[in-house]
């Protein structure tokens, strides 16, 4: 079976690397020495080679949420086996009983996922590491087993994302808060090209596309189930207060966009 670094497209030569500096904007080579931090968090981002799609229907935008929720694991992962033991676990009757209903998470996690939003040609995520070197290896897994699935899928052979993730860490509250914002509102773009740069035309319009936006992790966060296990929850929901003030942070964080100019740099694409 190929490594998962074949589906990553291969650092370009002498490409000179700059020490990690926290709270800037850095890039990801497969090699780097520097370390992402346990307990810190990060957003990041992930780019198609080429600005090409990633997904292109609805069962790619499936299994690309499928990726980051079993390949956040250390533990070797089968997805035809993961897959049946899915179908599996949905017919149990016994549930954890502080798990919402859900099925016991017995993954060893590279990262917490707090937030993620699916666009067609890139990923946004907020993560904290919670095992060393965990965010390049579950990223690296993400990619990879997505890109096996992706090439088979579509006949094709070569590199399916860039050679390199982009990532901030986050350094305060205050830019958790506008990053957790920026990553919900991301797929605003689907439906207003523009908007960074030239504000909201239609709030209305957009915010009930956003909260119908099927592929990322709002609907999760103002009180309509789509991808419970995917995500950390707790700590963004106990930082906002409840999944009604989340749905108002929302709100008003479309609604005051332009005064967000200050944090651009967390804004990376």
């Amino acid at each position: 079976m190929p490594r998962a670094e074949l589906f990553i497209a291969p650092p370009a030569k002498n490409y000179n690397l700059k020490p990690y500096d926290v709270g800037r904007r850095t890039t990801f080579m497969p090699q780097r020495k520097q370390s992402f931090v346990n307990g810190e968090y990060y957003h990041i981002i992930s780019k198609a080679l080429d600005n090409n799609l990633i997904f292109k229907d609805e069962d790619d935008y499936f299994r690309g949420i499928f990726s980051i929720y079993e390949f956040n694991n250390s533990n070797p992962v089968s997805i035809l086996r993961r897959r049946q033991q899915r179908k599996n676990e949905k017919k149990l009757t016994v549930r954890d009983p502080t798990s919402y209903g859900l099925p016991i998470d017995k993954r060893d996690r590279f990262v917490d996922v707090l937030v993620f939003s699916f666009m067609p040609n890139h990923i946004h995520l907020l993560v904290k590491q919670v095992k060393d070197n965990g965010i390049p290896e579950f990223m690296k897994k993400v990619c990879g087993g997505y890109g096996r699935y992706f090439n088979q899928k579509y006949s094709r052979k070569g590199y399916v994302f860039q050679n390199r993730f982009k990532d901030v860490h986050i350094e305060n509250d205050e830019q958790l808060r506008n990053v957790s914002n920026y990553i919900h509102n991301n797929a605003t773009s689907l439906i207003e090209p523009g908007w960074k740069e030239n504000g909201i035309k239609d709030i209305n319009k957009a915010l009930e596309f956003l909260e119908n936006y099927k592929w990322s992790s709002l609907q999760d966060y103002i009180g309509k189930v789509n991808f419970p296990s995917v995500t950390q929850r707790d700590f963004l929901l106990e930082f906002f207060g409840c999944e009604q003030k989340y749905k108002e942070e929302i709100k008003n964080w479309v609604l005051y966009k332009s005064k967000q100019n200050e944090f651009s740099d967390l804004f990376i694409e």
